[in-house]
């Protein structure tokens, strides 16, 4: 079954290929959601024949002859670090294009974005399968271009912007990755990452391992992302569509951490003990910083991406301890966060959707009256992201604040209780900051609004209504508006809605200025409902991941790292 991960990389790039012909491209969320399913299938198939008694072993392998002169290698295999977040890429493009199917592009050009997501799951797939150096580095490159034009083809009003800041902040990374990553070979005299890992550094010397360590952790840091390096985040979430800030939060964010626990630290165990510390600072810096950041957002992406950024802090923390149970919540923080902020983002999209904004104020708050699935799904994303017991995002944050509790030999102990100090701090300021949210959004009273996608002036003006009717307020005015918004209770904020073809259509059928409301569709909840089940699966049954994960943290980790 060696030829698994060959097809998990083979069948996107194919897909992707196969959509260029007239006769797919005229049905491109069609053929996209079959090729993703394929691939879904492919990792099912994946995981079942994996051997889970070896989970520490590298298994279905492919080692074939790449570049022979420079003794490169098509290298591909996994095992229980990189099992889950394998499964966890093919679940998530699968569920985008079945969200796609429901919801085409705003920017028109499917066949394009179709053709775009499958080169990013070939990618995605790839950094998460390659076991050598160079080839990892290519499959961690082979992302940023297709996410790019995710971005600035498909995004919001700041679209050209955020792609830019996005693809320049990745590419310094990748290049401070890719010094690292020669030193280690010219050290070591190899890229074959399984065989660095079982030598646990030996053969390269100390001062080179601290080098090499600052410069691909500095790489890794760009890409998770930590504090200060994340200033893109925000602005590339808040810009992209749905399906991209799903992607981008689920996936692209897990293929930096990835890195720290695949490369930087069985391969530079010394460089690992030496910097730890400042690694560790740097996490729960962020921590703090990405939660104060959300307690001042208005916008509810923006404000679900900072919190990415304190989220991403307890996985770094978590590998700062060097501890099997520091690395082992490192990991399930890693798939509890792509579960539950991919559910929030999409629960984000949809909201944005109906509303016209994402702005929470202008939101009104009522959405569990006028939405409720949405509105209890959103509330029970964020109940899970601030780690509610018997919930994915619980077991994450508590392993990592474990391990800073007892780090590592030759770690200082009351530093390191100092770091879990603060992360508590953040799991308190996280509980804040989504509960303020919930009760901005979906508590209170609603008030209506008219959808502002874009400015558009009406084709034609609707008829005045009959002297002997009851007219109601003006349509799609602000003084219209502020009428409404005095007949459902003083003291409610004036908005300053702009006419849309949609807001016009809408209120001419509905007879009145306000825009109907819809709840979950089929495909949302087809889309949503897979991820809620496994963010309590998990939550409940946290040992279905632990298993894995926990022999193959203790081989990468070595007898030289953790007690």
């Amino acid at each position: 079954m060696s030829w698994l991960p060959i097809a998990l990389v083979a069948v996107p790039l194919l897909g992707a290929v196969a959509a260029f012909v007239p006769a797919v491209r005229d049905s491109a969320v069609a053929w996209g959601v079959a090729v993703s399913a394929a691939v879904l299938v492919l990792t099912v198939a994946l995981a079942a024949v994996f051997d889970y008694a070896r989970p520490a072993e590298m298994q279905l392998q492919t080692d074939w002859p790449w570049i022979p002169g420079l003794g490169l290698r098509f290298h591909l295999g996994v095992d229980g670090v990189s099992l889950p977040l394998v499964v966890l890429t093919a679940l998530l493009v699968f569920l985008c294009f079945v969200h796609l199917a429901g919801h085409p592009p705003a920017g028109g050009r499917v066949s394009g974005l179709v053709v775009t997501l499958l080169v990013l799951e070939v990618g995605m797939l790839g950094t998460f399968l390659a076991l050598d150096l160079l080839l990892f580095f290519v499959f961690f490159e082979v992302v940023l271009v297709p996410m790019y034009f995710v971005i600035a083809l498909w995004g919001g009003a700041g679209k050209r912007s955020a792609a830019v800041k996005f693809i320049l902040y990745t590419l310094l990374g990748s290049a401070v990755l890719l010094i690292g990553l020669l030193v280690v070979w010219t050290q070591a005299g190899t890229l074959d990452m399984v065989a660095l890992a079982g030598h646990h550094g030996a053969g390269i010397a100390r001062s080179a391992q601290i080098l090499a360590f600052l410069a691909i952790g500095l790489g890794l840091a760009v890409k998770t992302p930590m504090w200060p390096l994340h200033t893109w985040l925000p602005d590339a979430h808040t810009e992209a569509p749905t399906v991209g800030s799903v992607l981008l939060a689920g996936v692209l964010l897990k293929m930096g951490s990835y890195g720290f626990a695949r490369i930087a630290i069985p391969v530079l165990p010394e460089g690992a003990a030496a910097l730890a510390p400042w690694l560790g600072a740097f996490a729960v810096a962020g921590i703090a910083y990405g939660s104060l950041a959300c307690l001042a957002q208005r916008d509810l992406k923006r404000m679900i991406a900072y919190s990415s950024v304190g989220h991403m802090g307890f996985v770094l923390l978590g590998f700062a301890s060097l501890t099997p149970v520091g690395l082992n919540g490192a990991l399930f923080g890693n798939v509890a966060h792509g579960l539950i902020t991919g559910l929030l983002f999409f629960l984000a999209g949809a909201v944005k959707e109906r509303y016209g904004t994402a702005d929470m104020v202008r939101l009104g708050g009522g959405m569990l009256r006028r939405l409720p699935y949405v509105g209890s799904l959103l509330t029970f994303a964020c109940v899970a992201s601030l780690g509610l017991p018997g919930l994915a995002g619980f077991w994450g944050e508590m392993l990592t604040l474990l391990g800073a509790f007892r780090p590592a030999a030759g770690l200082s102990r009351p530093l390191f209780l100092v770091f879990m100090a603060v992360g508590g701090l953040g799991m308190v300021l996280t509980a804040a900051y989504f509960l303020v949210m919930l009760s901005r959004v979906t508590h209170g009273r609603a008030v209506e609004t008219v959808a502002p996608a874009a400015p558009l002036e009406p084709a034609a003006p609707l008829a005045p209504a009959q002297p002997d009717e009851s007219p109601g307020p003006p349509l799609a005015t602000a003084e219209g508006v502020r009428e409404v918004l005095s007949e459902l209770g003083e003291g409610a904020e004036p908005v300053e809605p702009v006419a849309t073809e949609a807001a016009v259509a809408d209120a001419a059928e509905a007879g009145q200025g306000r825009r109907p409301f819809r709840d979950a569709t089929v495909y949302e909840l087809a889309a949503w409902l897979p991820l809620v089940a496994l963010i309590v699966l998990f939550g409940l049954w946290p040992k279905a991941l632990l298993a894995v994960t926990t022999p193959a943290v203790q081989s990468l980790l070595g007898s030289g790292v953790a007690p």
